[in-house]
C-alpha cells in the first residue's frame, strides 16, 4: 500500500507513456490520412444542419446517402415520398445532393436525411437574398385564394396579393367574381419581385407590380401607343369633376368631357354617371405628346336628335312657336325638345333692325324647313319662304303624297269595316241557323 502511495507520489517517466502514444497517434494520423483524401470527415451531424452528400444506394422504400459519418444517413418514409416523382427518377447513384439532417439517430442507429427540405432551406436563402438585391424572378401561376395568386419560388410557395397583382392584369379581368378572375390566370408565366420573407412563419410574399415597375404612367404611354381615334373599349368611372369624368381603361384614365356624356344637356356629370361604374366608351382623341386621352360615352348611344329629325326634310311646312329672340333671329320650338333658328334674313323680305319687328314670343307660326345640319345638329328655318314660288311644286309633291297616304289609311279602314261587317254577317247567320234547327 505504501509502494502504491509513493508510486503515485512520484512524478511519471515521460519515456513511460511514449511508445503507447506513439500508437495512437500512429492510428489516428492513418485514419485522418484516409479520410481527407477521400474528402470526408467523421464529424458527428446534428439536427437542422445541411450536407452536401452522394447517393449511396436507391431502394424503392429509401435512399441511402454517403454524408462523411461511418455510416450512410437514409431518406425514406414521408421524406421520400414528398420527393417529385419526376424528380426522383432521374436520380443516380454517385450523384451528389444536398441533404437535411432531419435526426442524428432514429431508434435503428440511422441518420435520418430529407432532401425536400433541404432544397426548400436553400431556397429560403436564394428568396432572402433576392429581397436584398430586388431582383425579379420568373415564374408561373399554379393556383389562387380570394386574397390572391399562388406562385413557387423553387420549392416554396409565394403569395401575390391582389393589391400586388399588375394594374393591366387586374383591369384586363373587369367585374368578374375572383373565381372567374383568378382562374383564368392559373397557368399564366408571371414576373414577381419579393417584398417579404418569413421563415419561421414559412411566409413569402411577392408582388408583380414591383417586378413590372408598372405605374399608371407607364400604362399611359403603353396605352398611348395602342389607342387610336375610333377604337371602342370597356372602362370604369374612377372619379368625376364639374368638367367631365375620368375613366380607366386597360390601367390608364381618359376624359369624357361633360360634353360627351350624354346627349341630354346636364349640369353635372353626377347626374348619369357614379364611381366605379361600369361603361363603354369611344377613344375620339390622342395627345401623346400631352399624354392625354379624350373619350365619350354618347357616341355609342343613339342621337335622340336624329331620331326626332328623322320625319323632317329640308323645304317642308312646320308648326312652330317662338320662343325667344335674339340680334341674329328667332328661335321656334317645334317640338317638346326640338328647336330650330329663323336668321334675320330669314323673317321677312324687308329689311329689318330686329326680329321683334316681325314675330314675337309665343308666336305660332307655319314656317319651312330649309337646312337640317346634322353634324351640328341645327334646323334651319324661314318664315319668308314660306309662300315662295321656289317650293310650289315640292309643296304639291307633299301634298299629293299625304293624300295618297290618307287615301290608303282610308282604304284599309274600309276593308277592316268590311271583314268585321262580313264577320258580324256570318256570326248572325249561324245564330238563326241554330234557331231554326231549334225549333224544327
Amino acid at each position: 500500500m505504501d509502494q502504491i502511495n509513493a508510486l503515485n507520489g512520484q512524478e511519471v517517466d515521460p519515456g513511460f507513456m511514449q511508445e503507447g502514444e506513439e500508437e495512437q497517434s500512429y492510428e489516428t494520423a492513418t485514419m485522418q490520412s484516409l479520410l481527407d483524401e477521400q474528402g470526408l470527415s467523421l464529424e458527428f451531424p446534428t439536427q437542422g444542419e445541411i450536407r452536401q452528400g452522394f447517393i449511396a444506394t436507391i431502394r424503392d422504400n429509401e435512399i441511402l446517402v454517403s454524408i462523411g459519418t461511418k455510416s450512410e444517413g437514409v431518406i425514406y418514409g414521408r421524406e421520400l415520398e414528398q420527393i417529385p416523382q419526376e424528380e426522383r427518377a432521374e436520380f443516380v447513384i454517385g450523384q451528389e445532393i444536398p441533404v437535411f439532417v432531419v435526426a442524428p439517430e432514429d431508434a435503428s442507429g440511422n441518420v435520418v436525411l430529407s432532401y425536400v427540405r433541404a432544397r426548400e432551406e436553400k431556397d429560403w436563402e436564394d428568396v432572402e437574398v433576392l429581397l436584398e438585391s430586388g431582383e425579379a424572378v420568373s415564374s408561373k401561376i399554379i393556383g389562387y385564394n380570394k386574397g390572391g395568386l399562388i406562385v413557387p419560388v423553387g420549392q416554396l410557395r409565394g403569395f401575390v396579393p391582389a393589391s400586388q397583382i399588375s394594374l393591366l392584369r387586374r383591369t384586363s379581368a373587369g367585374n368578374e367574381s375572383p373565381d372567374q378572375r383568378y382562374g383564368k390566370m392559373v397557368g399564366e408565366e408571371i414576373d414577381v419581385r419579393i417584398i417579404e420573407v418569413d421563415r419561421a412563419r414559412r411566409r413569402l410574399i411577392l408582388s408583380e407590380r414591383l417586378a413590372l415597375q408598372e405605374t399608371r404612367e407607364t400604362l399611359k404611354d403603353r396605352l398611348l401607343d395602342e389607342l387610336g381615334e375610333g377604337t371602342i373599349r370597356n372602362g370604369r368611372v374612377t372619379s368625376l369633376a364639374d368638367f367631365g369624368a375620368f375613366v380607366n381603361i386597360d390601367g390608364a384614365d381618359g376624359l369624357v368631357h361633360l360634353s360627351e356624356i350624354s346627349w341630354e344637356r346636364i349640369q353635372h356629370p353626377n347626374e348619369v354617371l357614379k364611381v366605379g361604374q361600369e361603361v363603354k366608351v369611344k377613344v375620339i382623341s390622342v395627345d401623346r405628346d400631352r399624354k392625354r386621352i379624350g373619350l365619350s360615352i354618347r357616341q355609342l348611344q343613339e342621337d335622340p336628335w336624329m331620331q326626332k329629325v328623322g320625319e323632317l326634310k329640308e323645304g317642308m311646312l312646320v308648326q312652330g312657336t317662338i320662343t325667344h329672340l335674339t340680334k341674329f333671329g328667332a328661335f321656334a320650338r317645334l317640338d317638346e325638345d326640338l328647336e330650330g333658328l329663323i336668321h334675320v334674313s330669314e323673317l321677312s323680305e324687308q329689311r329689318i333692325g330686329h326680329p321683334k319687328e316681325v314675330v314675337h314670343e309665343e308666336d305660332v307660326l307655319t314656317l319651312r324647313v330649309i337646312k337640317i345640319d346634322a353634324e351640328r345638329r341645327r334646323i334651319g328655318l324661314s318664315l319668308r319662304k314660306v309662300d315662295s314660288p321656289a317650293y310650289t311644286d315640292l309643296d304639291w309633291k307633299i301634298a299629293l303624297s299625304d293624300e295618297i297616304d290618307a287615301t290608303k289609311s282610308s282604304d284599309d279602314v274600309s276593308e277592316v269595316d268590311a271583314e268585321e261587317s262580313a264577320a258580324e254577317a256570318a256570326t248572325s247567320d249561324e245564330g238563326s241557323a241554330a234557331e231554326d234547327s231549334n225549333q224544327e
